[in-house]
């Protein structure tokens, strides 16, 4: 395959996770800001949705102060935002479009869709009369690119550059998304025993939880009252919960190894040992040394592999 579709493919697919991923992140942001709280709880929230992409320092460029509604606007019609859900959608149909010949024409067509019904909400401006609706219609068309991608496409390398740029871009959201959440929970609500402070750590982890679908997933396998390590376990080391970290690894290095990475390779060795640690790692000596040190180096590695893969397979930056 030339590298040139490789690359459109390896970044339409990420660009479409990244665009469901901040509506998950946003939804959840929204949902968690209409809960009785301070006002200085709504705004370290809403700072968090911009620290979690690293967009604070273009965000109060441009806009100023810190506002709910500015975040939801910057996060979802900001063109020149590359993490806000326009430019996501846009930047997956542009590369879809490159390559148009090699997807089926249920594929294009659902991506190309998804872009027009896109702008014309964004003409309208009509997301913010029920922005959880929206979010929604942002999973739901991402969760269709995927059905439609995994049952008509031929399973060959282009499928497979599909499939890695879907997880590497969902490895690195859930490593953020953890790091931010507990991160906010480092203050007065975290280990204390008021009923009060029990009752929002509840719906803190609870809202997480639901930003990766997986409060019902912890129910089933936990079947017990929310905790942070257990949340924090779920979402890392569990190879069979479909957003965790854990899952992601595996399922790149399976796609590596299918487009035919060098065995003893750097790339295939890089991907190998991320996911040693994960399938050997166990939470409690995770959280004895540190769980923002471990996702911090976690992330550095998966940008790395990121790297190695554009080097190996994709069109080499500049």
């Amino acid at each position: 395959m030339l590298s040139r579709t490789a690359d459109h493919l390896f970044w339409m697919s990420r660009y479409t996770e990244r665009a469901e991923n901040t509506a998950r992140m946003l939804n959840v942001h929204h949902e968690t800001s209409l809960l009785p709280q301070s006002a200085a709880v709504s705004q370290y929230g809403w700072l968090g949705v911009l620290s979690l992409s690293e967009l604070l320092p273009a965000y109060t460029e441009r806009q100023g102060e810190v506002s709910p509604r500015g975040v939801m606007r910057f996060m979802v019609l900001d063109e020149e935002n590359p993490s806000s859900i326009l430019a996501c959608l846009k930047a997956a149909r542009e590369n879809a479009r490159a390559v148009r010949g090699t997807l089926t024409t249920e594929v294009w067509e659902t991506l190309n869709q998804t872009w027009l019904e896109m702008s014309r909400l964004a003409r309208s401006g009509d997301f913010e009369e029920d922005p959880a609706e929206f979010f929604e219609w942002v999973k739901f068309r991402s969760h269709l690119s995927r059905g439609v991608t995994l049952g008509t496409m031929l399973q060959d390398e282009a499928f497979h550059f599909l499939r890695m740029g879907t997880f590497l871009e969902r490895a690195d959201n859930t490593a953020r998304l953890l790091d931010v959440k507990f991160h906010a929970v480092e203050s007065e609500f975290f280990g204390t025993a008021s009923e009060k402070d029990l009752e929002y750590d509840f719906y803190h982890w609870a809202a997480i939880l639901r930003s990766v679908s997986a409060f019902e997933i912890y129910r089933k396998v936990y079947r017990d009252v929310i905790v942070p390590e257990r949340v924090a376990e779920l979402l890392m080391l569990r190879e069979d919960m479909p957003r965790a970290l854990h899952h992601c690894m595996s399922e790149v290095l399976t796609n590596l190894r299918l487009v035919g990475a060098e065995p003893q390779g750097e790339t295939m060795r890089h991907a190998g040992r991320l996911r040693a640690d994960l399938r050997y790692g166990h939470i409690d000596e995770i959280l004895a040394t540190g769980l923002h040190a471990f996702l911090t180096q976690f992330l550095d590695r998966v940008n790395q592999l990121g790297g190695h893969v554009s080097r190996d397979f994709l069109v080499p930056a500049g």
